[in-house]
């Protein structure tokens, strides 16, 4: 038996998601092709899903990359990056209005609105933009013969979290851009409204995950006891005072990253309805202000945060994407506010 070495990764603990195995092929290890080894190991998933791994150049051994045919020989050190496998859920196609800056027949880049859940899950089977994109494709005029079925994903947003999201149509797209998102070659940029006066730029580098008190929201793990390793730069835009407009580049993509490391750095998101960002924190405590923020509040579903940039190489064009797109109404409404209250 060959001998796993490094756990999955896990769509519980990320928000990128795709699973990255490791084994070692023991001493008496008898020669077997590649493909053959990792379907005996590997659950929930095919022989063609293998190799097209291997065609994206997601398998190693010893690290360098092979094909599906390569044979396993003793004492072998395997990777391979494969896609999340999907749950068997019935995918109901939904007729809801989407904010679509990219398709092509590979991939789709959606600008998401907020108080949308990306995928269907418990307790929100329907509704969510998965549904609409399932009933967009099917609708399309003319689909590529490698659409396999379901949009595929590769990384999410949270439900109040606004902005650009990119979707696999084939299975050789989600698999060529799990392997971006593992290498981290992906660009990024979040724009987040935090509490206080950030006065300089900064990295937090904090293991990210679930706290062990409420498992409903993530915490960070300054000693890196438990968690995932997680890397957040913040740049200052524009301070107000009270608040700051920062933008966040991710190196890593756990849940609730950006807004579990603000939180730890003493500035949660504004209006943060889990993390503490949904009281006044920093300000006045006469009544005009307190009218001021309860209006600033109910622009906004949730978090004042925004995926405003991403950035990815294209799976079968020598192409580079690179889209931004602008504040939702409501955080802008906000963003306005604050510059009209400074100057006052």
């Amino acid at each position: 038996m060959s001998e796993e070495i490094l756990e999955t990764e896990d769509r519980s603990g990320s928000e990128e998601m795709f699973e990255h195995y490791r084994f070692e092929a023991d001493p008496g290890q008898e020669v077997v092709r590649i493909d053959k080894f990792l379907m005996d190991r590997i659950s929930n998933t095919s022989r063609s899903k293998i190799q097209i791994a291997a065609k994206n150049g997601n398998i190693l051994v010893d690290d360098v990359k092979v094909k599906q045919n390569y044979k396993i020989k003793p004492l072998d050190k395997i990777s391979i990056v494969l896609p999340y496998p999907v749950r068997e859920l019935e995918l109901i196609p939904e007729d809801i209005p989407l904010d679509i800056v990219f398709e092509d027949d590979d991939v789709i880049v959606v600008n998401k609105q907020s108080n949308m859940v990306v995928h269907p899950g418990y307790g929100n089977y329907t509704g969510t933009l998965v549904n609409g994109l399932v009933y967009h494709i099917e609708n399309l005029p003319s689909k590529t013969q490698d659409y396999f079925g379901r949009p595929g994903l590769v990384h999410r947003l949270d439900k109040h979290t606004t902005g650009l999201l990119v979707v696999a149509k084939t299975e050789y797209a989600l698999t060529n851009l799990a392997k971006q998102f593992a290498k981290r070659t992906t660009e990024r940029r979040y724009y987040a409204l935090v509490w206080g006066d950030v006065k300089e730029d900064g990295t937090v580098t904090c293991h990210v995950g679930r706290s062990l008190k409420n498992r409903k929201v993530m915490t960070v793990f300054p000693a890196g006891d438990f968690g995932k390793h997680a890397v957040t730069h913040y740049k200052v835009l524009n301070s107000f005072g009270y608040v700051t407009l920062v933008e966040c580049k991710l190196e890593t993509g756990r849940t609730h990253q950006i807004r579990a490391h603000m939180k730890y750095i003493g500035h949660p998101l504004f209006h943060d309805l889990e993390y503490g960002g949904d009281t006044i924190l920093k300000g006045t405590s006469n009544s005009k202000y307190k009218k001021f923020i309860e209006n600033c509040f109910s622009l906004l579903d949730g978090q004042a945060l925004h995926a405003k940039t991403l950035g990815f190489q294209h799976p079968t064009k020598d192409e580079y994407i690179r889209l931004s797109s602008d504040l939702p109404p409501g955080f802008q409404q906000v963003i306005d506010k604050w510059e009209k209250y400074i100057i006052v």
